[in-house]
């Protein structure tokens, strides 16, 4: 029997499986499809709420921590797997923010780099941004990272490890049980058994525990977004304007992002996101005008009540707890979610005060 069964193999589900095997556990990890094939692909990788201020605070210590980690994390899977998850840490200038005042009360509060600065320090640093913009808002230790290059260094990172075994292509079709306790899962492919089972499932984790009359407000919202094909240097740096944002990759790539609809587990792309995202893109950095969409796609968003996960066990069950619900923020909150997870599956004292996360009180 493994110690934990993890249902979902994206960042989340991964990173807590890296946590639970380093610290000596046994885990089986589990996914219907391929690891970090689903929003950890599919998202931008900024590693900061997109206007931090406007968040929580449970929102903000989780941010905090894990922004923080990110740099050692990146090149740990680096050493460990070959695979450079390619983090950027270059700053992100924040324009037209009507709650600047907000912000800045809000950075000096938290102890975040945030300063105002004028039009110089902005074209200077990124000449090709839209002309006629007299300040912004500066966060000069804002990253960026490549999730689809994460994905693919946790996954490694995972496979390598022997305390993990890998499930892809197995669907969870229901729990193993005793009465209220669980025991592991039945799959698609064979039985899983485990002292204690994680569902990390994302937006689809709602729907799993409603099979097992467990209702959670957790729902998948839909973000298209798309890659423009540039030439390194165009933009250097993550800019947000008007809530919508461009990323710039190593190697010249500008991602664009993201709508956000509420249309089921729809992940279709449309023709009215694609023009709203390369006219926001254009209307950022005119020059992407000249420019190829490389690749235009959509992922879902695991939406909950105000963007604060759930973590921790599900009431009235043994053996069982969730970590999911991040909403837009999921690469962003992964860490410390993931180690302050961990600090309570294995009794250890957590990171971060856990009450805030814990689903008593907030479930449907």
């Amino acid at each position: 029997m493994n110690d934990f069964a993890i249902v979902g193999a994206g960042v989340i589900g991964m990173m807590l499986a890296r946590e639970l095997a380093q610290a000596g556990a046994t885990v089986a990890l589990i996914d219907k499809g391929e690891c970090a094939r689903e929003s950890s692909w599919a998202g931008g990788g900024i590693v900061s709420p997109l206007y931090p201020w406007r968040y929580s605070t449970p929102v903000t210590q989780l941010a905090t921590w894990s922004q923080s980690s990110y740099l050692h994390l990146s090149q740990d899977l680096l050493e460990e797997t070959g695979l450079d998850p390619e983090l950027r840490q270059r700053g992100m200038y924040m324009v037209d923010v009507d709650d600047e005042e907000d912000a800045l009360q809000w950075a000096q509060q938290h102890h975040r780099p945030m300063m105002r600065v004028d039009a110089q320090h902005l074209y200077n640093r990124e000449p090709n941004f839209a002309p006629g913009h007299n300040s912004a808002l500066w966060m000069p230790e804002v990253s960026s990272i490549r999730n689809p290059r994460l994905g693919a260094a946790l996954k490694q990172s995972v496979v390598l490890n022997p305390n993990i075994t890998v499930h892809e292509h197995s669907e969870v079709t229901g729990l193993l049980s005793d009465g209220r306790r669980v025991w592991g899962v039945k799959t698609s492919r064979a039985e899983i058994k485990a002292a204690h089972t994680i569902v990390t499932s994302g937006a689809w984790t709602g729907e799993l525990l409603k099979r097992f009359d467990v209702s959670l407000p957790v729902e998948p919202v839909k973000g298209q977004m798309m890659v423009f094909n540039a030439p390194v240097g165009l933009v250097n740096r993550v800019v947000l304007m008007g809530g919508r944002y461009v990323i710039p990759r190593n190697d010249g790539r500008i991602l664009v992002g993201s709508t956000l609809e509420y249309e089921g587990f729809d992940k279709q792309t449309t023709d009215v996101a694609f023009t709203s995202l390369r006219d926001t893109a254009i209307g950022i950095i005119p020059e992407l005008a000249n420019y190829d969409v490389e690749h235009h796609w959509a992922g879902l968003r695991p939406g909950s009540p105000e963007g604060i996960p759930f973590i921790g066990g599900v009431p009235e069950w043994q053996g069982l707890s969730v970590n999911a619900g991040h909403f837009r923020n999921g690469l962003v909150l992964a860490p410390a979610s993931t180690r302050l997870h961990a600090d309570l599956l294995l009794g250890r004292d957590p990171v971060i005060d856990p009450q805030p996360y814990q689903l008593a009180g907030r479930m449907n």
